[in-house]
């Protein structure tokens, strides 16, 4: 992998620094999680709002079952379906080269987009490769729910290319991130997938954006386990421009009402992207594909409820890498208890998966109550 120059200086957060030296004991983390998590709501929620939240609906998939709502439902099909969404998100930061007046403008505005999946090439993963070649391609509308590629929506939405200041995905499962960072080196698949140029080295789509990720994440890719190779494309990472990657070793505030904090289990190196909105409080990773996962007990999906109440777990994962099911069980935990809640009637967890579980005619029974869809907050500025 190599080498990058970190050179960001974000605020650290020391309410769960306990828990992530104890992870290797998960019945003392997950209290050290419960203990801590008040402290840290009450002072994130102080922290401020941040100024703006856009979701924008990229692909629905297929998603098997057994994988997102882990041992619990029960139905025929073999599959479910997922919806992959980027956030466009906001906040103000200060900046002292800005002359501070009773009008406030003495803050410059950051975006950061969240989940900025490129699901054409996103589908050259292990997994999905596997799986869409045996979906034959009269079948394929059917099956996918496609919806416009990132560029168009941050055309719709008025963000330039080159205002993008940070990216992240709360893990790299299927990530190809050539694109949007370059590379350094001719990429001859990229050429003939009609995204690159022949004969010279990827140039950044987003020039000025910093990848945001996970030391643990990011140094894995060097050498995955059989268990987690099937859902990277880790070849797509060795030559990739790495002056704008920015790795991170505990949980990050970037910004009022942005905080970044470390979740691991569903990979070593997740971790959840915690907003403060005008809605309150919103967690969002892929450790849980819907907000029954953290509420399982009010869930009507066959099985959810009465997998919580007879194993007496609080929270039903998302497990197609199952290598650390305790440490993400506890992640799930630290989630619900940060999140408000939310949803029809107020009693659910607002948990905004990456991956949320929709409706589906192709799978009975593992239908969601209701869908979040999205979150939307305050106003995006234009860039």
């Amino acid at each position: 992998m190599p080498e990058f120059e970190d050179s960001l200086q974000l605020a650290k957060i020391e309410h769960f620094n306990e828990s992530a030296r104890l992870r290797n004991l998960p019945g003392v983390q997950l209290q050290a999680i419960r203990d801590a998590s008040g402290a840290f709501k009450s002072w994130f929620r102080q922290q401020g709002e941040c100024s703006g939240v856009r979701t924008c609906h990229l692909i629905g998939l297929p998603y098997p079952r057994r994988f997102g709502l882990w041992r619990a439902a029960i139905s025929p099909a073999p599959f479910l379906r997922i919806a992959n969404r980027m956030m466009v998100v906001q906040f103000k930061e200060a900046d002292p080269t800005i002359e501070q007046t009773p009008e406030g403008t003495g803050y410059r505005t950051k975006t950061m987009l969240v989940e900025p999946t490129e699901y054409e090439l996103a589908a050259n993963t292990p997994f999905f490769s596997t799986l869409g070649s045996k979906v034959p391609s009269s079948l394929r509308n059917r099956v996918l729910d496609i919806g416009k590629p990132l560029q168009e929506h941050l055309s719709e939405i008025g963000i330039s290319f080159d205002s993008v200041d940070y990216l992240t995905f709360d893990h790299l499962h299927t990530q190809d991130l050539r694109i949007w960072l370059g590379t350094t080196e001719p990429q001859p698949d990229l050429v003939a997938a009609g995204k690159a140029i022949a004969g010279e080295p990827v140039e950044p789509l987003f020039p000025n954006a910093k990848l945001l990720v996970m030391r643990d994440e990011w140094e894995q890719l060097t050498s995955l386990h059989p268990m987690q190779t099937p859902w990277y494309q880790s070849k797509t990472f060795s030559q990739l421009r790495t002056s704008n990657v920015v790795v991170l070793d505990n949980d990050v505030l970037v910004g009022p009402g942005v905080a970044l904090l470390h979740t691991p289990g569903h990979t070593p190196g997740n971790h959840t992207i915690v907003l403060n909105t005008a809605s309150g409080i919103w967690t969002q990773s892929e450790n849980g594909i819907h907000a029954e996962c953290y509420t399982p007990e009010r869930s009507k999906i066959p099985g959810l409820a009465r997998h919580a109440r007879n194993y007496g777990q609080e929270v039903i994962l998302n497990a197609n890498t199952p290598d650390f099911t305790a440490t993400q069980y506890n992640s799930m935990v630290k989630e619900k208890l940060i999140a408000d809640r939310g949803g029809p009637g107020g009693e659910w967890v607002q948990h905004f998966p990456s991956s949320e579980l929709t409706a589906w005619s192709a799978a009975p029974g593992v239908s969601p109550s209701f869908v979040y869809g999205g979150i939307t907050h305050g106003v995006i500025e234009t860039k």
